[in-house]
């Protein structure tokens, strides 16, 4: 289940608002966003917002010309979040190929890193938005490419690693939007099989338990 947005005025890390005013621009798109994940972009409202919210319409154009203008937003949002997240993933340093696939299995496990629900509503719009689904294009081809780079620098030839590429990229999107029942200490008794897959190398011990560490700790964070 996605956590109910927190708002600024909620949260008490917050600065203080200054004035009238009760929410800022990010609370309008976290709560954007959660009524996109949860309902699809079609009840993505400006009205339902804000009385999610409890503040008037009226605010919601402080910070935005239109409710196209938001769901702009959301997309780019989108693009901060799970493209730019993979592709930082695919070019953080590791010693190993295998090391480097286990950089991306961090976005599975992190969803500030990527946020596999926002990808799948996301998809789920594109096939109602030629311009959305033009977006979701360019933001494939860019993870793949990036994916691609990442096996190229370990020694991958050029058509091994696209092709080591697609099938990490486009098994993981499958395998997320399955959502097969498999508790996280069976994910991680896997890990070394899958990397032999995509990589042909068994991983070390050391990379295992740095990755099952990192992991862990979001699953502790989900699962409370």
């Amino acid at each position: 289940m996605t956590p109910k947005p927190l708002l600024h005025r909620d949260d008490p890390e917050a600065a203080p608002l200054v004035g009238n005013i009760k929410v800022t621009r990010d609370d309008w798109l976290n709560i954007g966003l959660d009524v996109l994940i949860r309902d699809g972009e079609e009840r993505v409202k400006v009205l339902a917002l804000a009385e999610a919210m409890g503040v008037s319409r009226s605010s919601f154009y402080w910070y935005f010309k239109s409710r196209q203008d938001l769901l702009d937003a959301l997309l780019t949002r989108w693009e901060e979040t799970n493209t730019a997240g993979l592709i930082a993933q695919a070019a953080a340093p590791a010693e190993r190929i295998t090391g480097a696939v286990l950089n991306i299995f961090r976005c599975i496990a992190n969803p500030a890193l990527f946020n596999t629900a926002l990808d799948f509503a996301v998809r789920d719009w594109a096939r109602r938005s030629d311009a959305v689904l033009a977006r979701m294009r360019d933001g494939d081809a860019a993870r793949v490419a990036a994916l691609t780079e990442m096996f190229a620098r370990y020694g991958c030839g050029e058509r091994e690693a696209v092709t080591r590429a697609k099938v990490l990229y486009y098994m993981q999107l499958g395998y997320d939007m399955a959502e097969p029942e498999e508790s996280h200490d069976y994910r991680l008794e896997m890990t070394p099989e899958y990397l032999k897959v995509f990589t042909g190398q068994a991983p070390t011990a050391d990379e295992l338990a740095e990755f099952s560490d990192y992991s862990r700790q979001f699953w502790q964070d989900l699962s409370r």
